[in-house]
């Protein structure tokens, strides 16, 4: 709740650049990482299973992607919406990228993507009347059931994932 009213402390570093070199990390919602992008779940959800996807490079402009990255990206996010699709069986998906703090981007000096899926009906009266949002699942059972699925894209070395 402190988030939603503006309380909270904002945490030292940036949210797109995790600590350590580990390709997931359950504390920090952070589902995979390789050298080029990384994946997060969304504490703050619009709806279940929002995820946000970003370079590993801290950039703040689209133009400042160099060509693997805005490949790796691309891809990611197709395996996003299939791990979503596969999982959550949503009826579709927002996928949005707000750059700059006027077009919305909470934090502008790293671009990243929105992921929402989108069921049909899935905007009830809490969320026109209140503009409260309502998630019918914890983000740490959501955490898990996406993990394996994200773990399984990392590149194998030896036959276990790196």
């Amino acid at each position: 709740m402190e988030h939603v009213t503006g309380q909270a402390d904002r945490p030292d570093g940036c949210l797109f650049e995790p600590p350590g070199a580990e390709p997931f990390n359950r504390k920090l919602l952070l589902l995979y990482r390789d050298p080029r992008v990384l994946t997060l779940l969304n504490r703050f959800p619009y709806a279940n299973g929002h995820l946000l996807v970003a370079p590993v490079r801290h950039i703040g402009e689209i133009t400042e992607l160099n060509e693997d990255e805005n490949l790796a990206l691309m891809e990611m996010l197709q395996h996003c919406c299939r791990i979503l699709q596969n999982r959550l069986r949503p009826h579709g998906f927002n996928i949005g990228l707000n750059l700059g703090r006027v077009a919305g981007a909470g934090i502008d000096d790293h671009l990243h993507f929105h992921i929402v899926p989108r069921w049909e009906g899935d905007h009830n009266y809490m969320t026109v009347a209140a503009d409260i949002r309502t998630i019918p699942q914890h983000l740490e059972h959501t955490f898990e059931l996406l993990l394996d699925d994200f773990q399984a894209l990392l590149p194998t070395t030896g036959g276990a994932n790196g």
